[in-house]
């Protein structure tokens, strides 16, 4: 069974991993290269700032400590525990998986890019519902974590499963956390 499912994760993963043209290739190095995002993350600083003023710096506390963990999760505890290769690492299927860039490091359960990314998302969400921002921002935030999660696949070093458990837990991250910081503001409010 365990057999059964690994291969059809290969074909799933080599199947989308399949797509891709020169263009695509540059799009995706720097979709996926970590530094691009900077800017963005300037300006939800500045957005959080803006709309949330009042409570400001316990709001970037809170989404800075949800992707750090997300990281920490994934990368310090998760990918060492499991020590699941990367498809680019894999050698049942290293020979025929498109790289981009450096494979990077051995293993790759559960994707950080992807945990972080959605931990960055499901934060902002339960921030922005709490204070009552309207945006579109969420939405403009969603795709581009599913599309910075894919360029993961796309460059051949992470498999579907991989992004799948690895944005799984940065909400689920961000949703545990938010009651602790809600709580401990209400603790704060009451001496």
């Amino acid at each position: 069974m365990i057999e059964t499912i690994k291969y059809a994760e290969y074909e799933w993963f080599l199947w989308l991993n399949s797509y891709h043209s020169p263009f695509w290739d540059t799009v995706m190095f720097w979709v996926t290269y970590r530094f691009t995002w900077v800017p963005l993350y300037v300006f939800i600083i500045y957005f959080l700032y803006k709309n949330i003023r009042q409570d400001f710096v316990r709001s970037l506390l809170f989404v800075l400590i949800s992707v750090g963990l997300a990281d920490r999760i994934t990368s310090g505890l998760m990918k060492p525990y499991f020590q699941r290769l990367r498809p680019c690492h894999d050698p049942m299927i290293q020979h025929i998986v498109h790289v981009v860039g450096n494979c990077g490091g051995q293993y790759g359960f559960a994707s950080s890019h992807a945990s972080n990314c959605f931990a960055l998302v499901a934060a902002l969400f339960i921030l922005f519902k709490t204070h009552k921002v309207e945006t579109k921002m969420l939405l403009f935030l969603s795709i581009w974590a599913i599309i910075v999660s894919y360029s993961r696949i796309y460059v051949g070093v992470h498999f579907p499963t991989d992004i799948l458990f690895g944005g799984l837990i940065g909400f689920l991250i961000a949703f545990t956390l938010y009651p602790i910081v809600t709580l401990f503001k209400h603790k704060k409010s009451i001496t």
